[in-house]
């Protein structure tokens, strides 16, 4: 006797007569929240708004990213018309991304977050290690 197979089903579209409802399980914004938390689709977005960018100036900009991840992400990001992927036939084949207008609104959304995470850094670290300091006296 085998493992039994879980068959995942496509996401079902919302009926027309709802609005969106973000706490709705089955609402289809929550995989536009499930990419707007994702660091890579995050970092992809922050630096496509400066410009257009080759794949390989990407993956040297983004600290810690494997080729695979970024490949994934930015192939995400293109379906959610977030980003745009333009081929120049040349040998060795050119690839450029640019951010849509779609995706700079969104930009203006996760910009802000990061500078509040560069802002506010020292701050959530402080409250890390009292907290660390806290649980280790409770241990």
């Amino acid at each position: 006797m085998g493992e039994p197979r879980i068959i995942e089903l496509p996401p079902q579209p919302l009926p027309k007569d709802l609005p969106p409802d973000v706490f709705a399980a089955d609402c289809p914004t929550r995989r536009v929240l499930d990419r707007v938390g994702d660091k890579w689709a995050v970092l992809i977005l922050i630096l496509l708004a400066d410009g257009t960018k080759r794949f390989n100036v990407l993956r040297r900009m983004i600290g810690g990213v494997s080729q695979k991840m970024l490949s994934q992400t930015l192939k995400s990001l293109e379906r959610d018309g977030l980003v745009s992927r333009k081929v120049i036939p040349t040998v060795p084949v050119t690839v450029e991304y640019s951010i849509t207008p779609l995706g700079r609104t969104l930009h203006q959304a996760v910009d802000a977050l990061r500078v509040w995470a560069e802002t506010h850094i020292a701050a959530v670290e402080a409250a890390q290690s009292r907290y660390d300091a806290e649980a280790g006296r409770e241990a």
